[in-house]
């Protein structure tokens, strides 16, 4: 199991509580608020917010509270003062951490992540101390139902950086300045992503064998990201499929 992505479909599997869901639709909800907030309300003009549309749909974001969000980011509904801000440290093992948040009070944020890093033996860092760790790419998942050499040749054709088959779907990473030129290039070949949306990835991981070590940062990790202000979370990990299983987070 290598990072954070494989990670997250296994969460993805598990079931959900009501408490959990609430969670998840608070933060596809900022997302919608900031998007709105900096690009307008209008999709069809506002790439970010047409992405952040499709991604709380594909979560079950209901209509009404899609609406009520997009609402609040344009003015109408007397928006929160979200703000944007990335966290950098070190899991146990040494394994780098990168998260980003959004925050209507950035002290109250600062002081989670810091206790959850030292509870799970970790150090929250200063800023860039590990981001320069992850390369900054636009992720583009498909439906493994789709034709891969079709897919392939559009993407390459578009000036995207490379074309992945991964256990569950197919991805098509780009450079942050290609990434909307893509995602619209495919739609208009007739390839309906799943998912699209920035990422990080690591340059080299921390291969993890220490069954304790592996379990404070899979629990870390797991903690940051039931954090409310917390949006997503990146790390350097790999963690062999028999140690993972072994594990209990």
């Amino acid at each position: 199991m290598s990072g954070h992505s494989k990670w997250s479909t296994i969460k993805h599997k598990k079931a959900k509580t009501d408490s959990q869901r609430a969670a998840v639709f608070q933060k596809y909800s900022r997302e919608l608020i900031v998007s709105a907030r900096l690009g307008g309300p209008d999709p069809a003009g506002n790439f970010r917010l047409r992405t952040a549309i499709e991604k709380a749909k594909a979560a079950g974001l209901p209509n009404d509270n899609i609406k009520r969000a997009i609402e609040k980011g344009s003015g109408a509904g007397g928006a929160d003062n979200y703000e944007e801000l990335t966290y950098e440290g070190y899991a146990a093992g040494g394994v780098a951490v990168v998260l980003e948040a959004m925050t209507d009070n950035r002290n109250r944020t600062a002081g989670d992540v810091r206790s959850i890093f030292t509870k799970f033996n970790g150090n929250l860092g200063e800023s860039n101390c590990v981001s320069w760790m992850f390369d900054k790419k636009g992720s583009i998942e498909f439906e493994k139902s789709v034709d891969f050499d079709a897919l392939f040749e559009a993407a390459i054709n578009l000036d995207a950086d490379d074309v992945q088959e991964e256990d569950e779907c197919y991805r098509v990473l780009t450079s942050v300045e290609n990434f909307q030129s893509v995602v619209e290039g495919l739609e208009a070949e007739g390839f309906k992503s799943t998912t699209a949306e920035f990422t990080r990835i690591p340059q080299n991981n921390v291969e993890v064998t220490d069954i304790k070590v592996a379990t404070s940062i899979m629990r870390l990790i797991d903690r940051l990201e039931e954090l409310d202000d917390v949006q997503n979370v990146y790390a350097n990990f790999d963690i062999p499929d028999e140690i993972l299983q072994q594990l209990e987070v």
